[in-house]
């Protein structure tokens, strides 16, 4: 049976300056200079370099693979001065077999390139490309005759689940190198209890009275155990878990969990934290997933690239409906396009069994900079139809944004669509999200319509009584989404909406809210501590949580005789409270709005059920001037 060791620690990095040191993985070496602006992190070629010793294993039946998890973007893999692979694509797994070149010690050389190129994706983004060995890099020991080790980094299974009436109906394919062995293949349920069991390479079984995986509510999962059995001893064994259920987009009413309406309302996720970059540890990863599904969400884009599979596996587990999708961004690269097909191949191959992902998602905002349409075109198609031939049971997906028109050809060529659209944000007019919305699906009313991406600016330390677009302040960035949220309820037929972004993310070429380096679109800080308005916003309309936010905390000093205060809560009914004595109650409704006569120093207490909140506001003369926006060096509105 298989037995994997991690070789995560004591690597010698040696760096852009050429100088080494001791690192442990997950590592980048831009996790500073990519966040601090100036569009001018190291994009290059650095090298890692690890000993250690032969694992256990018998070379006789036995062989030795190098897997790794992510390594950002290219990468060169040597033992012991022998080229073991290359591979380009920094977000997806990839392992090569090492048997033959193993020595009592080893010598393990990774150089890593994530410099400027125009074949490998991407190269132009809202985004920071961390160079880095920033996933599990492990020692796999696995039979000669075995499950597939060498496709497209997949796990050799593929477990197709459909509903048959109140049976469930799943397929298990599987792929070995041993044409005399037998393959044996057993579902369990979330108890480890057997509820089916066949043979064969391409075997059907039915679970009677299945339990389906519903979303949120609940997401139950089941497991796949498959053996490749000879001379009665079972020689390798693969696994993993799925889910039954059905689900649709449909132009007119949205999408459909299990036969149902099961409205998708949700964010979309980047991999990065401050002053770690993308080397995150599963404690990151669950911290993110408790903050999403604090919120009430029930739905991840997980842009714009392959995320870590313990994400993914999170997902499966908390019932998120996922949007999965390759790093095709910004800018067709006619040298690319091999490299957006084993992108696609790699993310369908090694997420096909997640029971989340409901679509793949062929590009994003693929329309802003690029010069040669035919071959982008082309390049679309070719994606399009491999996803149907690798996954018939997934639509394609694409992100468009606001300067690609309803008409454009780019927006017609997936299963389903979505626009990033900030109207309201980029450009003057809230109102123009209904306009927009209504206007597509009047014109193209058999077509699936989602918003990918929609939000503005907000930074916590801005401030203003009269909010304005533009301003980066929090009491901004909560009446856009506060608009945004009562559209989307005007709109019922959207197939899914995803607000840009859960968090904070890093984005170097950016030089906005005198912070440089970021993009603060957030609802949560970059380093996470920070929950802003927003937040309990979404709270308030997703959340069944009971709770009460007073907004505006943090915007304690206020220069007026009266002010308002807003109160967000998913209770029936809300009381606001000044030095003790009672405002106003307020019933219906998420956001409540107060007026307050300020004195000195006015301490609020909000009620609503069970839940209270406080904040304390003080009347100043003046505003204060550390709420306020300090300009930048660039005059840019966004990082184009």
């Amino acid at each position: 049976m298989r037995t994997r060791t991690n070789l995560n620690e004591q690597w010698t990095f040696t760096g852009p300056q050429g100088s080494a040191c001791a690192v442990d993985l997950p590592h980048t070496w831009n996790a500073v200079d990519g966040q601090d602006g100036g569009n001018d992190y190291w994009r290059g070629t650095c090298t890692y370099e690890k000993e250690f010793a032969m694992p256990r294993f018998d070379p006789a039946v036995e062989d030795v693979y190098l897997e790794f998890a992510g390594v950002n973007a290219s990468a060169d893999v040597e033992l012991n001065g022998h080229p073991v692979m290359h591979h380009d694509g920094g977000y997806s797994t990839f392992r090569g077999c090492v048997t033959e070149l193993l020595a009592q010690e080893n010598h393990l050389v990774v150089k890593v390139d994530n410099g400027v190129n125009d074949r490998v994706y991407p190269q132009k983004a809202d985004f920071t490309f961390y160079g880095g060995i920033y996933r599990d890099v492990e020692l796999v020991v696995v039979n000669k005759h075995r499950f597939s080790m060498d496709h497209f980094g997949g796990p050799g299974l593929k477990v197709t689940p459909q509903v048959a009436g109140a049976d469930g109906e799943v397929r298990v394919e599987s792929w070995n190198n041993a044409p005399d062995a037998q393959v044996e293949v057993i579902l369990t349920d979330a108890e480890g209890r057997e509820v089916a069991r066949g043979e064969g390479a391409d075997v059907t079984l039915r679970i009677p009275d299945v339990h389906l995986w519903d979303g949120v509510a609940d997401p139950y999962l089941y497991r796949a155990t498959v053996r490749l059995v000879e001379n009665g001893a079972a020689v390798d064994e693969i696994g993993c878990r799925f889910g039954v259920r059905t689900f649709r987009m449909d132009p007119k009413e949205g999408f459909f969990l299990n036969g149902r309406r099961y409205p998708l309302h949700g964010v979309s996720r980047h991999q990065d934290r401050k002053g770690i970059g993308n080397a995150l540890t599963r404690a990151h990863h669950e911290e993110d997933m408790a903050l999403i599904r604090e919120i009430g969400a029930n739905t991840i884009r997980l842009a714009h690239y392959q995320h870590d599979q313990y994400f993914y596996d999170l997902c499966d587990e908390y019932g998120m409906i996922v949007w999965a999708e390759i790093p095709y961004i910004s800018e067709h690269m006619p040298a690319g396009r091999e490299n957006t097909i084993s992108q696609m191949k790699e993310l369908i191959v090694q997420n096909y069994n997640h029971p989340s992902i409901v679509t793949w998602g062929l590009s994003n905002e693929i329309t802003i900079s690029t010069k040669d349409k035919k071959d982008m075109l082309d390049n679309h198609r070719q994606l399009n139809e491999l996803c149907h031939e690798m996954d018939a049971t997934r639509p394609t997906s694409l992100a468009c944004y606001a300067m690609c028109g309803p008409f454009n050809r780019v927006a017609h060529l997936s299963d389903i669509v979505s626009w990033n659209l900030y109207l309201g944000w980029y450009v003057p007019g809230l109102f123009l999200n209904d306009w927009w919305i209504g206007f597509f699906h009047k014109v193209f009313p058999k077509r699936c319509l989602g918003y990918s991406e929609y939000g503005c600016e907000g930074m916590p330390n801005l401030h203003s009584s009269k909010p304005r677009r533009g301003d980066h302040t929090e009491e901004y960035q909560a009446v856009y989404h506060e608009f945004l949220l009562e559209c989307f309820e005007r709109h019922p037929y959207m197939w899914s909406t995803h607000v840009w972004n859960m968090f904070d993310f890093a984005a170097d070429a950016r030089d906005q809210g005198a912070e440089p380096g970021m993009n603060h679109k957030g609802l949560v800080t970059f380093d996470r501590k920070i929950k802003k308005d927003s937040f309990y916003l979404y709270k308030a309309y997703w959340s069944s949580e009971p709770f009460v936010h007073i907004a505006g905390k943090r915007y304690a000093d206020r220069p007026e005789q009266v002010t308002t205060v807003k109160v967000y809560t998913n209770q029936p009914r809300v009381a606001l409270y000044a030095d003790g004595k009672l405002v106003a109650e307020h019933s219906g409704g998420k956001v409540h709005t107060f007026r307050v006569p300020l004195g000195e120093n006015t301490e609020l207490k909000a009620v609503a059920g069970e839940c209270t909140d406080a904040a304390v506001l003080h009347r100043v003369e003046t505003p204060n001037p550390a709420y306020q926006l300090k300009k930048g060096k660039s005059t840019s509105a966004n990082w184009v």
